[in-house]
């Protein structure tokens, strides 16, 4: 199996409308940062989220926030 690996050693900015939506959590995903369902070479799930609120996001690009799906600036130590 794959490991995870890093889609961007950064975040991703995004309008989101409320709603649901499923975070790439493997980095192997084309349409980051959302999942595409990659991750069935890996072990790997994506995280289900949900926004109540319509605005910009910065959702997490390394697949290493402690914050997931959101960016926690873990990026900068990779």
């Amino acid at each position: 199996m794959k490991e995870k690996q890093i889609a961007a050693k950064s975040s991703y900015k995004v309008s989101l409308e409320p709603g649901t939506y499923w975070w790439c959590a493997c980095g192997y995903s084309k349409k980051q940062p959302f999942c595409d369902g990659s991750h069935k070479v890996t072990d790997i799930r994506p995280m289900k989220f949900e926004v109540t609120e319509k605005k910009r996001y910065s959702i997490c690009g390394c697949k290493y926030t402690n914050k997931a799906p959101f960016c926690d600036n873990a990026h900068r130590e990779l």
